[in-house]
């Protein structure tokens, strides 16, 4: 083995998505409408729900941590994409590099854990409606909630403390836009096996499993809206829950291509699966979660007349 300890990089060069400067100047507009439209419409759905009683469900409680963790989520990303594509620099710090790892991978692993819960939210909700207020109490919401920010910081404390301790002798230059574990792995200069293992089997548990448990809830859900007597009730549940099944497959399938396949596989196609689950599903869910429910709209619309009747009367008064 190589001993590198010593020369081991200060920082890192992140090769971006592009070296074409027109297709860059695309890429930052591009991509900073994106961050803008999740930052808004995550942030109108979280205060929607916090100012409306009649949202104090269980459901909407998940979707506002949901809406939380895709505003952290693409927070740790985007900007200092942005930042490198506006000023032309590449560089990233050693620290800041495992600090964004560090957090890319909480929030991540926490809206896997989450979008898991919120499908046993909605089996209980539709299958056994009769139990619901009995099995979602707002203890069991708070201790789903915290379990799965305490897993996901523990499982990403393993992933960074393991990687920090590699050498990275060999190149400075990470084959993507941030500084994720797998490109991290692909430029050091000592055996990584240990870290691969580790990616499969925690792998196995933070996404793989919600994933199924996902699946087999909607299997369930399913089942119960083809039982439903009416076909406009059966539509529209349907409708709702085909919405929310697609964007979770998006979510779980490019994460699963990205890091649960050979490490002899081409790697071509990892920065579109990034883009994917990185950005594009932070994106929908405020869509899916938000402008396709109706008690969130009508929520928003009361909160919205109510500040302009409230600026109203200041501006009468006045």
């Amino acid at each position: 083995m190589v001993n590198c300890n010593e020369s081991s990089p200060k920082y890192f060069l992140l090769q971006g998505l592009s070296d074409d400067p027109q297709l860059q100047r695309f890429i930052f507009f591009s991509f900073l409408a994106i961050y803008l439209l999740t930052l808004v419409g995550n942030a109108a759905i979280l205060t929607t729900i916090k100012l409306s009683v009649n949202l104090s469900t269980p459901m909407y409680y998940f979707v506002s941590h949901l809406s939380f963790l895709d505003m952290c989520y693409t927070t740790v990303t985007i900007p200092n994409m942005l930042e490198n594509l506006l000023l032309g620099s590449r560089v990233i710090s050693y620290s800041a590099c495992f600090v964004q790892l560090f957090l890319f991978i909480s929030f991540g692993q926490s809206e896997s854990f989450l979008l898991a819960v919120m499908a046993f939210d909605r089996y209980a909700a539709i299958c056994l409606p009769l139990r619901y207020m009995d099995i979602i109490t707002h203890r069991i919401c708070l201790q789903l909630v915290v379990s799965t920010w305490l897993a996901s910081l523990l499982n990403a404390t393993l992933h960074t403390s393991l990687a920090s301790r590699l050498s990275y002798c060999s190149s400075h230059e990470i084959s993507h836009f941030f500084c994720d574990i797998t490109p991290l792995l692909k430029i050091s200069c000592e055996s990584t096996l240990i870290n691969e293992i580790v990616i499969y089997v925690a792998g196995v548990f933070v996404v793989l499993m919600p994933f199924l448990c996902i699946l087999l809830s909607y299997v369930h859900i399913i089942i119960a809206i083809l039982m439903i007597p009416s076909s406009t009730g059966r539509q529209k549940t349907f409708s709702t829950c085909s919405s929310h099944l697609v964007v979770v497959c998006m979510f779980y399938g490019t994460i699963i291509l990205m890091y649960m396949r050979p490490a002899s596989h081409s790697q071509e196609h990892d920065k579109v699966f990034a883009v994917i689950y990185t950005f594009i599903t932070p994106l929908l869910n405020p869509f899916i979660y938000g402008v396709k429910n109706r008690e969130i709209k009508e929520s928003f619309k009361r909160i919205f007349r109510k500040d302009n009747c409230n600026l109203g009367s200041r501006c009468i008064s006045c």
